[in-house]
């Protein structure tokens, strides 16, 4: 029965596409982008009753504190079986197996043991030395220097969690020794460290490619550029606020600073991990080598600059080895999860459900997207990304494929070819949203477990809310402004 479940579905999308010879959807003419009724199996139960049961009793679990992956994972294979029978439970190789089986997905623990161990190192202090030492002399320089050392060290690891706690480790100290004020260091602390999951290397476009069945390739080079623009952004307004009130980020005094001859110096210590950047973004650029193959040289590249700097020991591989275990296990089991969960879900009609209440507001295009972001928006204040990417992206990419943007306030709009990846690249930039957002986002936890005792959970709270604004900002720039995001992966690879 399971094998008819999923031929029913096949059927179904058949009888759902929309008939090119005419424009107009052959199963339903009353809305443009309608999606039509879903197969359903098993126990006979309301779309709208079962949402509302399912989600809830995972919002119950989740806040009795369970792990997210057994929380869907489980919840799936009991509203399988008693809204389906023993035989639905076929799905669950059937769903599971492909992840297993996914070359790409070999990426995720190289990169996470590349990170790993240029963080058992210490590149990862050396390089923020070099930056402040550099940026010192500069009111705000030192909050300026972290966003900096953030945003190179997101280039080298694209992973949050390693580069929020090495960096909290080192970088807020030294600022709050220095007078900085403290919401003002935790704040470009927390928004440097979410660059991570965009700038490339990102284990975050990694798993969206799987998901969404998006090029890799393009997917990270599109996420340049608004990379960066954050960076930028989160660089102008520490500065543009230390000159206002000097007093929130000093400058160094005289007796610390370094003549530039030292400078020069010091910056030796940033050439190896500076090719390293190069070295893993240029191979996946100019088409030597794929993500999975950068991620494999990258991984070498930082065994070989840790045994550089004399500092490649057994214990450190033993130690990266652990941490690349445990965080691609947790990857993976939420992965098994929700994506028996979000099965289950689209058999029982779930993602017609959700599609059609969307369609149904009456809202433009623009106004779904918007939407969209602010539902993402919200599932960050309590999931973390990859379950929110999971269980929204199979629902969400195909109302945004449906849908035509001709651009907003005159400016030009998108082609159909390019809306996957456009909307794949805001996606993350709206994640790194979730990571800031309380009462549950995942650097302020990461910062507060490192962070002096002075530095109180409310304090770190509020030091996010003014770079949450940040990131709306840079996100509204990215939908406004498209080419943003398209027009460097449209000059690599062309013919998009």
């Amino acid at each position: 029965m399971g094998g008819a479940v999923l031929a029913g579905k096949a059927c179904h999308a058949d009888r759902c596409r929309t008939d090119r010879s005419s424009g107009r959807s052959q199963t339903d003419q009353r809305h443009p982008y309608r999606y039509p009724g879903s197969l359903t199996v098993g126990l006979e139960i309301g779309i709208e009753w079962l949402s509302l049961l399912l989600f809830g009793s995972l919002g119950l679990l989740l806040l009795l504190g369970l792990p997210m992956a057994f929380c869907t994972g489980s919840l799936a294979v009991i509203f399988l079986y008693v809204f389906g029978n023993e035989y639905i439970l076929n799905m669950l190789p059937s769903r599971i197996f492909p992840f297993m089986t996914d070359y790409q997905l070999s990426a995720v623990p190289l990169f996470i043991f590349m990170a790993a161990v240029l963080e058992k190192a210490g590149i990862i202090e050396e390089l923020f030395d070099v930056i402040y030492k550099w940026l010192g002399a500069v009111k705000g320089g030192l909050a300026a220097a972290t966003v900096i050392a953030c945003t190179a060290l997101a280039a080298m690891v694209g992973v949050v969690g390693a580069t929020e706690v090495t960096m909290g480790m080192i970088a807020l100290p030294a600022m709050l020794k220095r007078g900085y004020e403290p919401k003002l260091a935790c704040g470009a602390l927390l928004s440097g460290g979410t660059l991570g999951i965009l700038i490339p290397p990102s284990v975050m476009a990694i798993v969206y490619a799987v998901v969404a069945q998006q090029s890799l390739g393009e997917l990270l080079v599109g996420s340049i550029f608004p990379g960066f623009l954050l960076s930028g952004i989160y660089i102008a307004y520490v500065l543009i606020r230390c000159y206002i009130n000097p007093a929130m980020g000093p400058a160094l005094p005289p007796e610390e600073r370094v003549d530039f001859i030292e400078k020069l110096r010091l910056l030796r210590n940033t050439i190896a991990p500076i090719l390293l950047i190069i070295l893993v973004l240029g191979v996946i650029f100019v088409g030597i080598a794929t993500p999975v193959e950068a991620a494999g040289i990258g991984t070498f590249g930082a065994l070989f600059v840790a045994g550089l700097h004399r500092r490649l020991t057994w214990t450190a591989i033993r130690q990266a080895s652990l941490d690349t275990l445990k965080a691609t296990a947790m990857v993976m089991w939420i992965f098994f999860g929700a994506t028996m969960f979000v099965g289950f879900f689209i058999v029982k009609g779930g993602q017609t459900f959700v599609a059609n209440s969307i369609l149904d507001t009456g809202l433009p295009p623009y106004g779904i997207l918007f939407l969209m972001m602010a539902i993402l928006v919200i599932l960050g204040m309590f999931l973390d990304w990859v379950g929110i990417l999971l269980l929204t992206v199979p629902i969400f990419l195909p109302i945004m494929k449906s849908l035509e943007f001709n651009g907003l306030f005159g400016l030009p709009g998108i082609a159909a070819q390019d809306v996957p990846l456009w909307y794949g690249v805001i996606f993350m930039v709206n994640m790194q949203m979730a990571f800031l957002s309380p009462p549950f986002g995942y650097s302020l936890f990461y910062l507060k477990s490192v962070a002096p005792p002075q530095v109180s959970m409310a304090m770190i709270f509020k030091a996010a809310v003014p770079f949450l604004c940040l990131q709306a900002f840079g996100l509204v720039l990215c939908i406004i402004f498209p080419d943003i995001v398209i027009w460097l992966p449209r000059t690599i690879y062309g013919g998009h």
